[in-house]
């Protein structure tokens, strides 16, 4: 399989309107494409930068003439969660006329998305983004070509991956950026590119604040890596025998 990741521009896409035109983001839970009615049923959640943002994007979503049906299934806060109807795009129409299929969700956010696309050859692929160019601007992130047993060992082991990103999605603003200084500028290194000191000049706190938000954050994501030991190493076995 032959994955690509790309940022697209369509132009008749009306997540994509939205989100150029007010302050939200999409980011699709699940979606399917009838093939005889030639429309795409998804349930979308939906960000926006406060309520108010919230209210003018699901406004302008609903009243969108390439909308075919809209319903609200759920609000709190800056937070909803949609069912949605729209047609076949151009851009769907290519990757479904090239044998494409979608591998991973929708994220839409400042007029673009990134789509998640894949295609059983090489030739399918190069034929599908050139066909793309046409009508829609789209940036290709990421071409990879994916074995079968590289497949299998995604599809397998889906839950650990998914506990993992649930111990990431558990950390605060501030546990997630003092991680990511940490990483970036080399505090795990040997010998370390910095130290306590150098995280907490740069959040403008005591070390002992910058060792808690570390220890914290590491604490999170370690604890989830570890409860997945068990599914993993059960699934290499079941692979192996």
């Amino acid at each position: 399989m032959i994955s690509v990741t790309m940022d697209m521009v369509q132009y008749d896409c009306p997540y994509i309107d939205v989100t150029d035109e007010t302050d939200v983001s999409f980011h699709t839970m699940h979606w399917d494409f009838n093939t005889a009615q030639r429309k795409l049923e998804t349930r979308i959640l939906v960000r926006g930068d406060d309520r108010g943002a919230l209210t003018n994007g699901l406004g302008a979503l609903q009243d969108h003439d390439r909308m075919l049906e809209f319903e609200l299934l759920s609000r709190r806060g800056d937070t909803a969660v949609i069912k949605s109807f729209i047609g076949q795009t151009d851009a769907m129409r290519t990757i479904r006329k090239h044998d494409g299929y979608i591998t991973g969700p929708f994220q839409i956010s400042d007029g673009s998305e990134r789509w998640n696309v894949g295609f059983d050859s090489a030739d399918n692929t190069d034929n599908a983004l050139s066909d793309l160019e046409r009508n829609n601007d789209f940036r290709v992130e990421s071409r990879n070509a994916t074995s079968f047993e590289e497949y299998l060992d995604v599809i397998q082991h889906l839950g650990a991956a998914k506990n993992v990103l649930d111990g990431c999605r558990e950390l605060s603003e501030t546990e997630r950026e003092t991680l990511r200084k940490a990483v970036d500028g080399g505090y795990f290194r040997t010998p370390r590119d910095a130290d306590l000191g150098t995280l907490a000049e740069e959040f403008d706190v005591s070390k002992t604040a910058a060792s808690n938000n570390l220890r914290r954050a590491e604490a999170k994501v370690l604890e989830r890596v570890v409860s997945s030991f068990p599914e993993i190493e059960s699934e290499d076995v079941l692979t192996h025998e």
